[in-house]
């Protein structure tokens, strides 16, 4: 009973404070959000974005030992096999990606042979760049997949030689002062205007062999890699969150 009682003096108490509020109790003014205006096309950077690659030349990015080596073609950048994986100069935390890809011609390939690449937010979390069109392999390793941790939602590519668009959302990992892990990375990604990781919670980084682990970290480069295979890369640009 005196519990009930109680409770019903708080309830009472609530809806008193409440009675007496104005709708400005519940509303701010500052700090005021700035303004960022829209592109004018679907796909096409706002007013805030960092161009990263603009169709004509490589000085955004650097290779693994000094400069970049992939091959600009036609307003494309097309990985050149053996040169190696390219990084920003730029580091980034939390951010929102936006990068085009296609892959080259299968021939005889399949699998993970197929259109490799990958892009790695702060040079460590890999979304998976693979040819989607008619080709298996394992789940958490196809297009759209956080690279040995999850697979999409749905396989949203289209097909082989058409310009599939990525739209990411990340929200990087944050260490305390000793390096302990205070929260995890968290992505979205969207592939083709259809979402395939929905707040994903990453366990860490996305090794090829081996499970997640995450190490104390900072700001870092966003990677593109090199596997071999002439995936083209276009439209790529990033806004700090």
């Amino acid at each position: 009973m005196k519990k009930i009682i109680i409770t019903s003096a708080l309830l009472y108490l609530s809806f008193s404070l409440l009675a007496q509020m104005v709708p400005g109790d519940t509303e701010w003014y500052a700090p005021i959000p700035p303004k960022v205006s829209p592109a004018n096309k679907p796909g096409a950077a706002p007013s805030d974005a960092i161009i990263l690659f603009n169709g004509e030349d490589l000085s955004m990015w650097k290779g693994e030992k000094g400069d970049a080596q992939w091959e600009i073609r036609n307003g494309e950048l097309t990985v050149k096999p053996g040169t190696g994986s390219i990084m920003t100069r730029q580091h980034f935390g939390d951010v929102q990606l936006h990068i085009e890809f296609k892959s080259p011609a299968p021939g005889q390939h399949s699998g993970q042979n197929r259109g490799n690449s990958g892009i790695f937010l702060q040079s460590t979390y890999e979304v998976q760049v693979l040819d989607g069109d008619n080709n298996d392999t394992y789940v958490n390793g196809m297009v759209g997949s956080i690279y040995k941790q999850q697979a999409p939602l749905a396989n949203a590519y289209t097909h082989n030689g058409e310009w599939q668009v990525y739209d990411i959302y990340w929200r990087g990992p944050r260490f305390d002062i000793e390096s302990k892990l205070e929260s995890p990375a968290i992505i979205t990604v969207v592939l083709n205007d259809i979402l395939v990781q929905n707040n994903f919670v990453l366990k860490g980084h996305t090794p090829y062999i081996g499970y997640p682990a995450y190490t104390p970290h900072g700001l870092l480069p966003l990677m593109l890699q090199d596997h071999g295979t002439e995936v083209a890369y276009r439209n790529i640009w990033i806004r700090e969150l």
